[in-house]
């Protein structure tokens, strides 16, 4: 944020050893970006050290070090590494261009360029980085309430974290793709932050809820998705569809809407099956941890009943990396 208050422009370093072409990309740049030259590799890498520029634009044959290794610095460094770099050279093979993207360059112009399309290039790369910014802080969101969930309850986060795991493991198992996976592990831990609305009495209590109190206690579930909200799409959809059906059981008995099959959303099952799991393997105040064995045999048992039957038979091929996930993440006293 500047001084007036208004947001900064983004802050470009252009890193090229002829003064013409500096020039050149200062006219074509300097309405819309601030910037900052290098005319030589060191110099660029100094500058990307200190200054932390938004993006890169970058010469590939240089006096003293090249583009490519600079590329390569910065990509092995972890402050530097997410920075785009967009390689702008005379170099025109297809080789050339390969290597630079392999290198992690983000996008390879060749000269002469054509200033508008260089400004779309960078326009484009740097919605990207908002994207992914963006992106990163609904992820920090959904965590945040997946501990405020955790604090309001005798769970642990390291239950939360491994039964978001064993969650990935299961929807590959599944047939997800690798991106699906990994937005279930991120929506997974936000599925009993319906629990902030429980009231202590009953969330608390030691002993057995009576009627009254387990009544209170379901509506967890649909509080979860209320308080997740509607979306039309991504990790927070995804949650609040959790948070509201993963007390739903195959057989149609479960709550809060008796939906029964495939019905209920298959994320929401394979929540529901690695949440029971870690749940009966671990150590709670009212009870001692089962062994692997006895946890799978009830499962198993509930087959049809509480668990999608497909999700129960993926179980034990899963079981090697659910048991690498709990030694990697045990509970602490």
């Amino acid at each position: 944020m500047s001084l007036t208050g208004q947001p900064q422009r983004p802050l470009l370093l252009l890193v090229d050893d002829e003064a013409t072409n500096l020039k050149v990309l200062r006219h074509t740049l300097q309405d819309d970006y601030r910037l900052l030259f290098a005319r030589d590799g060191e110099t660029g890498l100094a500058l990307a050290h200190k200054e932390l520029p938004d993006l890169i634009l970058l010469d590939v044959m240089m006096l003293g070090i090249s583009g490519h290794d600079v590329c390569r610095s910065l990509k092995q460094d972890k402050r530097l590494q997410a920075i785009p770099v967009i390689f702008v050279t005379a170099l025109s093979e297809y080789q050339d261009e390969q290597l630079g993207l392999e290198l992690g360059a983000v996008d390879y112009i060749t000269k002469p360029f054509s200033p508008a399309i260089v400004r779309a290039r960078i326009r484009n790369h740097l919605s990207l980085v908002r994207a992914d910014a963006l992106k990163a802080s609904r992820l920090q969101i959904v965590q945040c309430l997946g501990r405020a969930a955790e604090y309001r309850d005798n769970e642990t986060g390291m239950h939360i974290l491994r039964m978001s795991h064993f969650s990935q493991v299961l929807a590959l198992a599944a047939g997800y793709t690798e991106a699906d996976a990994e937005e279930l592990l991120h929506a997974a831990p936000m599925h009993d932050v319906g629990k902030i609305g429980i009231p202590d009495a009953v969330l608390l209590k030691p002993g057995k809820l009576d009627a009254d109190e387990w009544a209170i206690m379901q509506q967890h579930a649909a509080m979860g998705a209320e308080i997740i909200g509607e979306h039309e799409s991504g990790v927070l959809k995804l949650a609040a569809e959790i948070a509201i059906c993963h007390h739903e059981k195959w057989d149609g008995s479960g709550y809060p809407n008796g939906l029964a099959g495939t019905d209920i959303p298959l994320g929401a099952r394979i929540v529901a099956l690695a949440d029971v799991f870690d749940a009966l393997t671990s150590v709670r105040p009212y009870k001692k941890a089962w062994t692997v064995e006895e946890a799978v045999a009830l499962i198993e048992s509930e087959s049809g009943k509480h668990f999608d039957p497909q999700l129960v038979a993926l179980l034990p091929a899963c079981l090697p990396e659910i048991l690498q996930i709990r030694e990697r993440w045990p509970d602490t006293e």
